[in-house]
């Protein structure tokens, strides 16, 4: 999937995510966690970040995720949201994903 434009997904409400992506130039992926329960889940979160954009085969982003706290199914549902925002897709193939 190619990310062609900058886009936004999530809040900053407790229990929420706000996750922030930008195209690069390069190949690489620059992630960059702030939570506030980032000591216990940091890698986990980041885990999560990567197995999606892995998923989905995204490369050359900027993600900025900015925690308040957020379950794990909504980290996946706010990134996989901000995906189809910021690409060409209409929606996520979903079952060549599985």
């Amino acid at each position: 999937m190619k990310i062609t434009h900058a886009a936004v997904a999530g809040t900053l409400e407790s229990g929420d995510v706000m996750i922030r992506i930008a195209p690069l130039d390069t190949q690489e992926i620059d992630l960059q966690i702030s939570s506030n329960v980032e000591k216990q889940f940091g890698e986990a979160i980041r885990a999560t970040m990567l197995e999606i954009l892995e998923r989905h085969h995204v490369t050359g982003v900027q993600l900025i995720v900015d925690d308040k706290g957020a379950l794990d199914c909504i980290l996946r549902a706010r990134l996989e949201t901000l995906l189809v925002r910021a690409s060409d897709v209409k929606a996520l193939p979903w079952e060549e994903n599985l």
